[in-house]
């Protein structure tokens, strides 16, 4: 990480670090007093979504369901798929709370952040001790990829949307499937709102 000076803020991202065993103590070492910023959507769509982008790529790929499930007439959730296995959010922050108190995070909902981009923001500029300068003036809608956009920046020929692998449709997956995962995560989405004083109304 580059130094940073008084008065500055130094940000990084990596979807990977939440879910990777040796990244708290890794970021520990580095230093204690950072804040963790952890974006977190409902878990099934954020397997379906996992696996869009994945197909996208390899459309060779088998269906959802024979990866999600580890036998079909049994409905047993395979999780050492990684679709699966990241959405155990309670798992992955128990591994965090070892080494960092709850203080230090900030759970942002990925729901809101479509819904209400400019609210999660201002939790976010708080979160950080920044000044609110982001707000509703900054976003629009853009009904093609179903998500907020920033408006044209100063200086910015056109405005800043999330890239192609965001907002493609997802495939059809069979309902009694999509409810065998809602049955799965329940308990563990019950046990997230529990440790992170947030209940993000995941049904």
């Amino acid at each position: 990480m580059p130094r940073t000076l008084d008065g500055q803020i130094t940000m990084e991202k990596t979807p990977s670090y939440f879910v990777t065993k040796e990244a708290p103590s890794r970021v520990c070492t580095m230093n204690c007093q950072t804040k963790l910023i952890v974006v977190v959507r409902d878990p099934v769509t954020r397997a379906v979504s996992d696996y869009t982008q994945t197909l996208s790529k390899n459309p060779g790929l088998p269906s959802f369901q024979s990866l999600a499930l580890k036998n079909y007439t049994t409905g047993l959730i395979d999780t050492t798929w990684s679709a699966v296995r990241i959405g155990l959010y309670a798992k992955h922050l128990e591994n965090w709370l070892l080494h960092f108190p709850l203080s230090h995070f900030l759970f942002v909902s990925g729901e809101r952040l479509v819904s209400d981009p400019a609210g999660e923001m201002g939790r976010v500029q708080d979160f950080l001790g920044l000044k609110r300068v982001v707000s509703d003036k900054h976003f629009y809608f853009n009904q093609t990829k179903g998500f907020p956009c920033l408006k044209k920046p100063e200086g910015s020929s056109r405005p800043r949307c999330l890239g192609k692998s965001k907002g493609r449709p997802h495939p059809q997956i069979p309902s009694e499937v999509l409810q065998r995962l809602r049955d799965f995560y329940r308990p563990f989405n019950h046990r997230f709102y529990q440790m992170s004083g947030q209940d993000f109304g995941w049904e």
